[in-house]
């Protein structure tokens, strides 16, 4: 009996037309489901967690605007 193989990507010829920033990041959401052991809709809920919580810190002064954390840190401030 053959197994069906589980589809976590659309098939390269409907990528085939998209650009490669596309393609990139379609492929990296299928190794982050594969190394996390989860269904790529997982994923989508984790990328955008991770957004929610960059903006969260920008508002709060934890992050700059270009994404990098502040030269000096202090706890308890």
């Amino acid at each position: 009996m053959r197994r069906s193989k589980k589809q976590l990507v659309k098939p390269l010829s409907s990528l085939a037309a998209s650009s490669p920033k596309v393609l990139e990041l379609q492929t990296a959401k299928e190794i982050l489901a594969e190394v996390f052991h989860v269904r790529p809709s997982e994923v989508e809920d984790m990328i955008q967690q991770r957004l929610e919580d960059r903006d969260l810190a920008v508002e709060q002064g934890q992050l700059s605007e270009d994404g990098l954390w502040p030269a000096t840190f202090c706890l308890g401030e």
